[in-house]
């Protein structure tokens, strides 16, 4: 009801769904079963699912794929995401940066989480807070 009070207001004609013929080749139904694991983990889906629910109203999609799972929401120039992936049993976050910064995961464009890290719930919440603060805008080219 109010996604759709909300929709009604912005005119936007924005669908809530991906059509298929717009998702990515690489884009799945299905995460691997490691990807699936280590986000069960995090508990990461579940914390994004309430951040959508709770502060954008329903109006963030979702994708999955093999590799692992992106939130986005925004419009035209301010489409905003979040994505994280699993690499070799870690989590792993695009940032919005492009230089090392002060935590020690950090590579200078992504954080990786290690299994310690990343079922600890306090260091995701925390990582996603800095995320939600600072997504990551997606470039004119995707």
């Amino acid at each position: 009801m109010i996604q759709q009070m909300i929709r009604e207001e912005q005119h936007s004609a924005r669908a809530p769904y991906i059509p298929a013929q717009d998702l990515s080749s690489e884009a799945t139904t299905r995460m691997s079963a490691e990807t699936a694991q280590v986000m069960v983990d995090s508990r990461l889906p579940q914390i994004l699912h309430m951040f959508n629910r709770d502060y954008l109203y329903g109006q963030g999609r979702f994708d999955e794929y093999q590799g692992g799972l992106i939130l986005k929401w925004g419009d035209g120039y301010s489409r905003l995401h979040i994505w994280a992936s699993v690499e070799d049993g870690n989590l792993v976050f695009e940032t919005s940066h492009f230089k090392k910064c002060d935590k020690p995961y950090c590579n200078g464009t992504h954080h990786i989480l290690n299994r310690e890290l990343y079922t600890n719930l306090d260091v995701v919440n925390q990582e996603l807070a800095d995320l939600f603060r600072r997504p990551v805008q997606e470039r004119s080219e995707d």
